[in-house]
């Protein structure tokens, strides 16, 4: 989950380890907050910053940032004016120089949604031009927002310890334990049926994410008996299976997946109820399945569907499109690209799969 800074030239004189007293503003899409210097020299520059929380008075420390650059980047290191929100972070790995895991654990649960959910509306306004509410909603599975990672993976030390990288480095922090951590098996029963999954293969972390995933599908697209689905980024096959369940026998199911393991896992999960085609989504798309579906799901990476997969689907007629987002600029991006086709926005739910971090996952229901 953690991301490495892309190589860059410098522009300027390093201004990494300095230090300022700033007001923080509000949250934005990537685990921090919007601060601006004041001052004679640096006034107005633009500082995100982690680990602090809006309308909060903190210290800064720069970690990335040359004064030729366009914004950088601080940990607030002391807080003189906290939020309400505030909390102790429950994890001792927590902070401005321990692991880069978790974005909010100084945040109570409760807010962290409301941030999530302010991101969320913050996108589709600037990206797709909609005003809509948000709700960020918690999902059974955690401990209060720990215990949820049913797969995790460590850096393994030289001494034979375990550890996890700092934000944005190669730097590792040695952990005993990591509280995301749950300590059990993913469960691959949904619905009546079993999934078979690669052994390091994708499936939902969060225990309580493939239940409510699916039926959020199922409940927005309302899948009526033989309508024909086209299943994008499929995976193995969660959704295909339960909307092959819906529309019954003799309805075409057709699941795109890339990942070759995925396709075999999936074709063993869905049997003869669903077609599963392999290859990149937009490549097959252009070659393939060239007639009208009712019904499409999308579950695609971070990156979103991009436009020559949206406007692929977009020229299907789907009377409804499933979009499940883990990223929601992505998401308001694709959004406003099927509206240039005719397809509206007409339901989002958004939940809490990730608690602790900046994450959170999105459900769009689309409609002509």
């Amino acid at each position: 989950m953690t991301r490495r800074p892309r190589a860059r030239r410098p522009r300027g004189r390093s201004r990494v380890g300095e230090r300022f007293t700033v007001e923080v503003g509000p949250v934005a899409h990537g685990g921090h907050c919007v601060a601006r210097l004041s001052g004679e020299t640096d006034a107005g520059r633009v500082v995100f910053v982690r680990h602090a929380l809006p309308g909060e008075t903190v210290e800064v420390e720069v970690t990335e940032g040359t004064e030729g650059d366009r914004f950088w980047r601080a940990d607030a290191v002391e807080v003189a004016v906290a939020s309400p929100d505030r909390v102790e972070p429950p994890c001792p790995y927590a902070g401005a120089d321990g692991c880069g895991g978790c974005d909010f654990q100084h945040v109570a649960l409760p807010a962290q949604r409301s941030l999530k959910a302010a991101v969320v509306r913050e996108q589709l306004s600037r990206l797709a031009g909609l005003d809509v509410a948000v709700e960020v909603e918690p999902v059974p599975g955690d401990d209060e927002g720990l215990h949820w990672r049913t797969r995790q993976r460590y850096v393994e030390l030289p001494d034979g310890r375990r550890g996890m990288h700092k934000h944005r480095s190669h730097e590792v922090v040695p952990i005993d334990e990591c509280l995301l951590e749950a300590g059990t098996d993913p469960t691959l029963h949904v619905r009546g049926r079993a999934h078979s999954v690669a052994e390091g293969g994708f499936w939902q972390v969060h225990p309580g994410a493939p239940e409510v995933l699916v039926a959020t599908v199922l409940d927005q697209l309302g899948p009526r008996p033989g309508e024909s689905v086209l299943d994008l980024y499929a995976g193995v096959g969660l959704f295909a299976g339960a909307l092959a369940d819906v529309v019954g026998p003799g309805a075409r199911v057709v699941a795109v997946e890339a990942d070759r393991d995925a396709c075999e896992h999936a074709r063993r999960n869905l049997g003869d109820a669903v077609e599963v085609g392999r290859g990149p989504v937009a490549r097959v798309l252009a070659a393939a399945y060239d007639e009208p579906f009712d019904l499409v799901v999308l579950d695609p990476p971070r990156e979103g569907a991009k436009r020559a997969v949206v406007e692929q689907v977009a020229g299907r007629h789907p009377r409804a499109v499933a979009y499940v987002a883990c990223d929601p600029a992505a998401l308001a991006r694709d959004v406003a690209v099927f509206a240039e086709h005719g397809y509206r926005l007409s339901a989002l739910r958004a939940l809490d799969l990730f608690p602790m971090t900046h994450h959170v996952e999105c459900i769009a229901l689309l409609e002509r």
